[in-house]
């Protein structure tokens, strides 16, 4: 065990529908003041109301189309660039290495705007090369990128899409990256705008309200979507107060969970809304009679209010009848990704200022709720701490606790000595379907994959729905078929039964292409009314680790990573970190990507992936899972150990939004960090497994790199041969260098590298083998 490093609010941005700037969003929020009425700003979507963002954005200082070659903003883009500004203004900071900064950001829908401009430009036609730049602004990875280079950030980038949950998951694992000595400060949150594809999604679902939501009352009706984002800095707190910077709050813990339950229905009894309470006041050290205020999730639809409300019941037991539980939903509308960046921000201003904030258009209460809203006005509250809930699409849970500075006098202690092993692998690809077919086809030396147009590209040519049960590929995309066959043969592989203490981080690099396209298309084309409901909830990235909690029953921490080409080793990362404190016995990690016609054309047209600079470069789809445990319960069950993830380490470029530096310098201080987190040196290393996949931008800079490491161990490049999975290229090394070693390979520490198209760099350090 050792000392939980504490970390600290020293700064907050803010722009929602009461306008732009943090003290105007807490000022109307206490007032009770209601910013949603007709939406003006996206003429396809008639005579909905909303919670939109009027106020005048400030230009941006720094020019991300320039840099992307993009040619039209993207307003999610815009929004964050404008919360963060305000954020990275008042941090207190300005001493504190470039290095030793890192961005979170969760996205709900990204930059869904631009897509749907260019599919309403394109329809099923071609792309220019201008559409498959906008098209880059899809990735809520894009986004973390850009506010990186907007402020000369270099280290750990991530992104995270968790529905409505991902800004409350933002915060969660830029607080355990900073816990960790990964950064010692984090650029954190998260940014949504009004899409198309929400409003007609959730018309679909009948979820949308005529009138301005009235969480947790009788006569609720639906739902009010609104638009922002929220900024926080987050700093260890010694570094804060080294540097005098202001305290604002500090953020004890936080609990995360998967209900498993249904892909957009909450349990309904709230039972895993509940473990993500009880895991909050767990990390944080927490009684339940210490809790005063929950600042709720409360979106106004009878199932999710009355769920909500029966979890705080059975997290918080009779002491759940004396707190307060309001919703700011009711005055700004659900921002989704945004969400739990902002709510935070409310929370954080409520214990500030001692006043917990109304839930306004209460009309009167409703048994099947019943706790104390805080009807029409703040009511002034003694409180040192507070909870904030955000629960999402897919059944992911996020609650994270915060205190007025220094209201606590210790933590729990963090139990960081854990070793972290791998005891499953479970392989669905083009080029084979176990560990084995894979080694051999890499071994074979033979391209894999077909000239498609120009393009290298190798397809799965089965269904993975074809191991499934008919009820089991009910509803579920491609894209959730790649992710529950996968990780049922890791499961099995692991001789591992999922359960509560099981969780389920995911990484894709595309995320739900196929689904976001079936559903987009006849809305672009017909109207709101076209979109269909059946497959809405699919165009969310974590509607697969939703579905893999369904079909397989891993219901604890659940987390999906969408740091583009390097989303699978961001999984790994955020898993790592999950087992090291203790969070979970075992994760199930898979790395999922599913090719679609307009992806494959999109690279086709990027200059880095397609023309002469492509020509040596392929693309492969399909499914990769692993099974990470903690040793102790590894050995507990008797598994058979297949190697040790020894230490990560994650850095930026900062060069640039979608530009690297031509030194390698960022990758080259991901590998420092990661052989330092484990503890190994250059010189020990056995292999290398390198991220070159045949784009000369993006290898030679590894390779200088890797001299500047001094490197002596072999190279090799698997996605030279086999394709580049999108985001499963470091699940790939792991499975090819842990069979490698099952085949008589040298024993030792390997390396892996994963990046992104966009400068972010996370090297893994592993040591394959059953040695133990």
């Amino acid at each position: 065990m050792r000392k939980t490093k504490r970390v600290v609010v020293t700064a907050m941005g803010a722009v929602t529908s009461q306008g732009a700037g943090v003290e105007t969003l807490w000022h109307g929020v206490r007032a009770g003041k209601v910013a949603i009425d007709r939406v003006r700003g996206l003429p396809t979507v008639g005579s909905a109301i909303g919670g939109e963002v009027t106020a005048p954005l400030p230009p941006a200082d720094y020019d991300y189309l320039a840099d992307l070659g993009a040619h039209e903003h993207e307003r999610a883009v815009d929004l964050a660039l404008a919360a963060a500004r305000e954020a990275m203004s008042g941090h207190g900071l300005p001493d504190l290495p470039a290095e030793q900064w890192g961005v979170a950001i969760g996205s709900c829908n990204g930059g869904t705007r631009s897509a749907e401009r260019v599919l309403r430009r394109t329809g099923d036609g071609p792309l220019t090369p201008e559409d498959a730049r906008e098209l880059l602004l899809l990735s809520p990875h894009t986004i973390a990128e850009i506010l990186a280079s907007a402020f000369g950030l270099k280290g750990p980038v991530l992104s995270v899409n968790t529905a409505c949950a991902s800004g409350a998951h933002a915060l969660a694992h830029a607080a355990e990256a900073i816990r960790a000595g990964r950064a010692q400060a984090f650029l954190v949150g998260g940014t949504d705008a009004f899409t198309e594809t929400a409003f007609a999604g959730f018309s679909s679902l009948q979820s949308l309200s005529g009138r301005p939501a009235a969480p947790y009352s009788r006569h609720r009706d639906g739902l009010s979507l609104g638009e922002g984002s929220g900024m926080l800095v987050l700093a260890e707190e010694s570094v804060a107060r080294a540097a005098g910077a202001p305290v604002l709050a500090e953020l004890l813990g936080y609990g995360l969970s998967a209900d498993g339950h249904h892909a957009t229905a909450p349990h309904p009894r709230g039972e895993g809304a509940a473990r993500a309470i009880r895991a909050a006041l767990r990390t944080s050290g927490l009684s339940v009679e210490e809790v005063p205020y929950v600042n709720g999730h409360g979106t106004g639809t009878p199932k999710n209010d009355s769920a909500e409300s029966n979890a705080v019941r059975a997290a918080l037991g009779e002491a759940a009848e004396k707190v307060a539980l309001s919703s700011v939903k009711s005055m700004i509308g659900h921002l989704l990704g945004a969400a739990g960046a902002v709510e935070a921000i409310v929370t954080v201003s409520a214990l500030e200022e001692q006043l917990a904030p109304p839930t306004a258009g209460f009309t009167e209460p409703d048994p099947r709720c019943g706790l104390d809203a805080v009807p029409g006005n703040a009511r002034p509250m003694a409180m040192d701490v507070a909870l904030s809930n955000n629960f999402a699409f897919a059944g992911a849970n996020a609650t994270v606790a915060f205190s007025r500075p220094g209201a606590r006098a210790a933590l729990p202690a963090t139990p960081w000595e854990e070793r972290v092993v791998v005891t499953g692998i479970g392989v669905l690809t083009p080029s084979g379907a176990s560990p084995e077919e894979l080694w051999r086809a890499f071994r074979s030396g033979a391209v894999a994959g077909v000239r498609e147009n120009g393009l290298r590209l190798a397809r799965l040519d089965v269904d993975p729905g074809s191991a499934m049960t008919p009820g089991e590929r009910r509803r579920v995309d491609r894209l959730g078929r790649l992710a529950i066959v996968s990780c049922r043969r890791a499961l099995e592989d692991a001789r591992l039964t999922p359960d509560e203490r099981v969780g389920v981080v995911l990484g894709s690099g595309l995320g739900p292409m196929r689904s976001t396209e079936d559903f987009l298309r006849p809305v672009l084309e017909e109207g709101a009314d076209a979109g269909n409901p059946a497959i809405f909830p699919n165009t969310v990235y974590n509607a697969a680790a939703g579905q893999i909690a369904m079909v397989l029953g891993a219901k604890g921490p659940t987390s999906t990573a969408a740091a583009a080409h390097a989303a699978g080793a961001s999984a790994l990362s955020i898993a790592h970190d999950m087992l090291r404190t203790g969070t979970a016995d075992a994760v199930l990690c898979p790395a999922v990507d599913d090719l679609t016609d307009t992806a494959a054309e999109a690279y086709r047209r990027l200059p880095l992936t397609g023309g002469p600079a492509g020509r040596r470069y392929g693309l492969s789809e399909g499914g990769i899972a692993l099974v990470l445990e903690r040793e102790s319960s590894a050995r507990a069950r008797g598994a058979l150990v297949l190697g040790e993830l020894l230490g990560h380490g994650t850095a930026y470029d900062a060069a640039g939004a979608g530009r690297w530096d031509p030194r390698g310098d960022g990758l080259y201080r991901a590998m420092r960090k990661a052989l330092a987190d484990a503890g190994t040196r250059p010189e020990e290393l056995t292999a290398v497994w390198a991220n070159a996949a045949g784009i000369p931008a993006v290898d030679r800079p590894e390779e200088r790199a890797l001299r500047r490491l001094g490197v002596r161990a072999e190279v090799l490049t698997p996605k030279r041969v086999l394709g580049e999975p999108v985001g499963a290229g470091a699940h790939l090394s792991v499975a090819l260098a842990v069979e490698d070693r099952r085949r008589g390979g040298t024993p030792g520490p390997v390396l892996i590298n994963s990046s992104s198209l966009g400068g972010t760099h996370i090297a893994l350090v592993l040591r394959p083998g059953t040695e133990f």
